[in-house]
């Protein structure tokens, strides 16, 4: 995909324990690498070094006002006039389309452990994104809806990270689709750390889905 220079982008360091973002600018593009001017780390307002080799999340919107995300990695730099950055800028079908960032949902199953009335009970997600699941009831929900409940997410990334989310959250409804039942649940004050494990985790499942129905 070929980005319209002065393109502002936000950084997202991927597989970190670190939640942070820098602001940057597409000063060109080479094909399929991209050249930025210097980041600025949103919240301390300085200027950030990237080592070579690092991974992000780069996401940025079109004068069409759509959002797209896509994985990119520090390739080197160069100098000129200004000094810029080099990334790596991948293939028109590995950039996500995305609406509100922080609520894509993905249809995928996870594994989910809910705390109800101090009993725990194993689930699967029918879908997941960072405001909330949507729960397959095989049987009778011992909960019901408005009840309190407390998750234990687990989310297996690509790299073979694994990582353990927890978080309270309000059953929304139960319903039915399809002759399936369902558990509408919203998730409340989840960590800003877990947040965005989730977030990075439907990304790359949303990117894993387009690569499958590419290959079809």
């Amino acid at each position: 995909m070929q980005l319209k220079i002065g393109t502002p982008l936000t950084l997202e360091p991927t597989y970190t324990e670190r939640v942070e973002f820098f602001h940057c600018k597409v000063v060109e593009q080479e094909g399929n690498i991209l050249f930025i001017d210097y980041p600025i780390n949103t919240i301390t307002k300085k200027t950030a070094f990237l080592v070579d080799g690092a991974q992000f999340r780069a996401t940025f919107m079109t004068d069409e006002k759509i959002t797209y995300a896509f994985n990119t990695e520090v390739l080197g730099r160069k100098m000129g006039n200004i000094p810029t950055i080099m990334l790596s800028c991948p293939p028109d079908e590995e950039f996500v389309k995305i609406q509100r960032r922080e609520f894509v949902r993905v249809n995928t199953p996870v594994d989910v452990s809910v705390e109800f009335k101090n009993n725990y009970y194993q689930f699967i997600t029918e879908d997941i994104s960072a405001g909330g699941i949507a729960l397959i009831l095989k049987s009778e929900a011992p909960f019901t809806d408005g009840d309190q409940i407390n998750l234990t997410i687990v989310l297996p990334f690509s790299n073979g990270d694994i990582r353990y989310v927890k978080t309270e959250a309000t059953v929304i409804r139960i319903f039915e689709k399809d002759n399936r039942k369902f558990a509408s649940i919203q998730f409340i004050d989840t960590d800003d750390i877990d947040k965005q494990y989730i977030v990075r985790f439907c990304f790359e499942r949303q990117l894993m889905i387009r690569r499958k129905i590419d290959a079809i």
